[in-house]
Parts: C-alpha cells; structure tokens; sequence
C-alpha cells in the first residue's frame, strides 16, 4: 500500500537545545551524519573549505530530497590570513536550445515553468562547485578522494533515516515514482519512502561520487554520468545537451554587503537573492536613524516588531524579484539599490500602522528544499554554504544508474521577454539559497545561514537581529518563532507557532493576512545554522554554535 504523509500532523516541539561550545573548530548542518564528515575532514588536516564539501557531499546521501550532486550550490568563504570574505557561485545555466517561444510554441507554456518540469532543469551545478570550493579555497592537504570518503561509505554502508527527514522524503516518494522509471533507486525496495531509523543505501550514487573523485569535474559532465543525465531528461522532452553539461563552469564573484550597527552582512552577489536581506537591514537603519522606530524598545516578536521587520523585507522584496538577475545579461544596480537615496526612498513608503499595497520597483538612477550548512575551523577560516534542488526531488528525473534526482531551478526564469530575469539560453536564473557570512571590523564574528526558498533573506535578517539587537545566543536566535512572507502566493505571512496572539491580531489589524504554521507545516521557515565567534574574559577565542530545531541536525565541535 502506498504511504501518505501528512504534513499537518502535530508534531510537538517541547525539548531544548543548548548552544555548542568549542575552542578549536565547529560544524553545524541538518544532519549529524553530516556534521560528523566534516568533523572527520577537519581531523584529518583540512580547513573550512575542506569540510563543507564533505558534509555536502554527506547530506546528498542522508537528505536527497533537499539537495545532492544534481542541483545548485553557493559559498562564501572567510579567508583568516587576509581577513577577506570571497564568494563562489555554483549555479547551473538554462539549456542553449531552450528558449520562451520554443516554450510556449512546442510545449504550451506561458505563464512560468511549472515545478517539476524537465523544462526547470539547468545544467547541475554543485558538483564543478564541489570542486572548484576545494581548489580555491581547501588546505592543499587533502585530496577530493579524501573529502568524499565519509560520504561514499554512508552511501555504500548505509545509514538510519533521520526523524523529521523521513517525512519529507516519504511526501516526495510519489514524484519519483511517477516522473522517473530510476527513481526507486532512492526510495526503499518497495518503492516507498523509509520510515524514521530505517536503513538506506544508496550504491549508484556511491559510485557517482567516486568518479567524481577520480576524475575531478570531468567524472560528472562528460563520461557515463553526462550520458545519463542527457538521456533522462532527452526522455521527458527536456533539451539539456552534452555540449550545456561539458561547457559548464562556476564563478568566483566579489560578495557583495551591508554594515548594519558595526556588524557587516556578506551575501552572494546577483543572480543570488541576498541582496534582499541587505536592503531590508538598509530600510531598518534609516528608519531608525529618522526616529520612526525603535527596534530596542519593541518586544521581540511582538505586533509592532513583526510588522517593520515584514514591511521592510517585503519592499526588499519588490526590487530584488524586479532587478535581481544573471549579471552576465543584465546589470543589477546593486551600489544604487544600497544607496542613502534609495534606502530612505524606500523607508518613507514605511506606514507602521498599516500594511504596504501596491507598490512598485524602485527606479535607480542611471521562493524549497534546501540544506545550509556552516563551517569554522582552528585557524580561523569559515565557510558558509548552501546546496539545493529547488523543489523536493527537483524535477523527480533520476539519471539511471547516478543515484541523484536532477533539480528544477530553472522554474525561477521568468517568461515575460521584458524582465530581467527572463528565460534565455545559457543564462542562470534568480536563486534564492544564499550563504551568509557576518564581520566586525573585518574580524570573522557569524556564520550562518537558513535555508528555505524565499523566506531565507527574511530568516537571514530575524536571526541577525535576535543576536546583535536582542543579545540571544546561537542557538536561542534559531529556536525563537518565525515569519515568512509568502512571496509565490498571495502575500500572505506564515506566523509560527509560539508568536502570542496578540501579535497576531495585530498584525492583521494593520492588513497582513497571516497564516498560522504549526507541526511538520513549521518547515516553510526553513532550518538554519549559527557558529559565532566570541571571546571570553581572558580573551580566549570561543566557538558558539546553534542548529535549528526544525530539523534532526547537530552542531559539533572540539
């Protein structure tokens, strides 16, 4: 009998965490498994670098409705020699064939691409990302055989499903079985999704992840790997080449980022969607500084509080979804959009009685399965990064024999030939996972993330503040409830269970439509991961480090 999953269920939040603590280096991911493999890399000799590819690569295995070597990655990482924080784009670009009137004249699409479409499946980027993390930014002390090893043996081994993994993975059984005669080969014997603590295995991707080893980027975008992934989608009518596949490659890109009260907010830059949580952070400072608001004396998830922190991010919002798009086809007026003009442009739209309606882009002159994992190793280096297959299971094509299930990102294109993120061959799509990293006069101070479609540039901006406004500590700042404006739909908020009602009536006395999210429906707030650098009274350096409850993962460190 096939297995239906509930997401409604009441699934009850009553246990605590305490923030981790450690002196010589920290990982935090959603799994502990792969909190373990990066550990394991870090004993071994590598870096921060060094150990996100390995808990990357492990939460392909353990989480692989969420992300895995067919999908996108992002990275940002803090060098300690030179106090430099670098980015690393890993996203995939649109197939050369593919284009809005091929669309809408061979496959009746006009509107967008729906989720799932083979016609959302860009070129994989994570596994050149993969490679390319470790070659810029690793120790040299390890090879990528070395990195890989953890997650190849969970793969071979096996491993016990993880508790609030197994729901997720049994709701996207259906879409593997129905999209891929592959797709069995992630779900059980029985072609269903496993149950909490049962076994999987997971040999074809194994084998995936040693070519990849062996052969560097090469072992995924030409050979038998490239082959099947042409086939599959060649079978659902996608038009992804081996020429997309073996032209592929990653961008080292400047980060790009805001200084809110001493503490600088570093986002990737365009086509990722970061720069949303920068204006926001923006929009919140002048406010401040015109003595519309105080967020100090607002209580913390309260009407008031809620209310500027949605508003801010919603008109983030309006120029990021308008302007945001692959800078190689487009300039994304990022200096203008952070600007003073711009900013208090956009704080005098603020009404704090009542909500925003009808507003527009900003003129400058001349929303998903995801995994967030943070690393911060002993001398001082961090990486903050993210993996994802946009939807669950992303299109639901396995490539046979690859153990991956391909994403569907191209789903984020726009299909009005005037925007600028409109669909075009070769051009990447608007991206919504974005790692985050936090400095203080240049001194490393957060890194951190929480994963989640569009609600992670509102997520970045709630956790930052709980820290530097609030005083919370890494792991106090994820437990707090959230809110997600719900950008795909009709605007409405997603209000998690904890916020008192009274903010709640309040905020729809001001006009949101709020939506309550309890149980296994707490997922649309995404699931993050904090490692903070502090200092004790004798000046000791002390690694603090928080994971969301809303998942099974685990901060570690020594």
């Amino acid at each position: 009998m096939t297995s239906t999953v509930n997401i409604n269920q009441a699934v009850p939040y009553i246990s605590r965490r305490s923030s981790v603590l450690g002196r010589h280096y920290m990982v935090a991911s959603t799994q502990p498994l792969a909190s373990q493999a990066g550990v394991r890399i870090l004993e071994q000799g590598g870096n921060a670098a060094d150990a996100a590819i390995a808990v990357a690569a492990a939460l392909g295995v353990t989480e692989p409705f969420s992300t895995g070597l067919g999908g996108d990655c992002f990275c940002l990482f803090y060098r300690a020699k030179d106090s430099t924080v670098h980015g690393l784009n890993g996203s995939g670009r649109a197939p050369e064939k593919l284009t809005i009137q091929r669309l809408e004249n061979e496959f009746g699409i006009r509107d967008e691409i729906p989720a799932h479409s083979v016609h959302g499946v860009t070129v994989p980027g994570a596994a050149a990302g993969w490679v390319d993390t470790v070659e810029y930014f690793g120790s040299g002390r390890l090879e990528l055989k070395d990195i890989l090893a953890p997650a190849i043996e969970l793969a071979e081994d096996g491993f016990p499903v993880g508790e609030l993994t197994a729901p997720f993975w049994q709701e996207g059984a259906s879409l593997l079985r129905e999209r891929s005669p592959n797709g069995c080969s992630l779900l059980l014997d029985n072609c269903q999704g496993p149950q909490a603590g049962q076994v999987m295995c997971n040999k074809e991707l194994a084998q995936t992840m040693r070519l990849l080893a062996q052969h560097g980027k090469q072992g995924f975008y030409q050979g038998p790997v490239a082959d099947a992934i042409v086939q599959s989608v060649a079978k659902h009518g996608g038009l992804l080449s081996h020429a997309d596949l073996q032209s592929h490659f990653s961008t080292k890109d400047t980060a790009i980022s805001y200084n809110y009260r001493g503490h600088r907010l570093y986002e990737c830059a365009p086509n990722g969607g970061g720069l949303a949580a920068l204006i926001a952070l923006g929009i919140l400072d002048v406010l401040e500084e015109k003595g519309v608001l105080s967020l100090s004396a607002m209580k913390h998830n309260s009407a008031e509080y809620l209310h500027a922190l949605i508003e801010a991010l919603r008109l983030a919002f309006i120029d990021t979804r308008h302007y945001v798009c692959d800078p190689e086809f487009g300039n994304v007026p990022i200096e203008r959009l952070l600007s003073r003009e711009h900013l208090e442009a956009r704080a005098r739209q603020f009404d704090p009685s009542r909500a925003t309606v009808d507003t527009k882009a900003g003129m400058p002159l001349g929303s998903s399965d995801t995994v967030y994992f943070s690393v911060v190793d002993a001398e001082g280096n961090a990486c903050s990064f993210v993996n994802s297959l946009f939807h669950g299971f992303g299109c639901g094509i396995v490539p046979h024999g690859c153990g991956f299930a391909l994403h569907d990102r191209g789903c984020l294109f726009s299909l009005d030939p005037t925007h600028a993120n409109c669909l075009k061959p070769k051009k990447r799509p608007y991206h919504t996972i974005i790692p985050a990293i936090v400095t203080v006069d240049s001194a490393l101070s957060i890194c951190y993330g929480i994963m989640g479609g569009y609600n992670q540039p509102q997520a970045h901006v709630q956790v930052l503040l709980n820290m530097v406004r609030f005083g919370m500590n890494a792991q106090a700042s994820l437990d707090v409830p959230r809110f997600c404006i719900q950008i795909d739909s009709d605007g409405s908020v997603a209000i998690e269970d904890g916020v008192e009602n009274s903010a709640m009536q309040g905020l729809q006395a001001r006009g949101h439509h709020v939506v309550w999210k309890t149980g296994l429906q707490r997922s649309v707030l995404g699931r993050g991961q904090v490692i903070r650098v502090l200092a004790d009274t004798q000046g000791n350096r002390v690694l603090e480090a928080g994971s969301d409850p809303r998942s099974d993962g685990q901060a570690i460190g020594r």
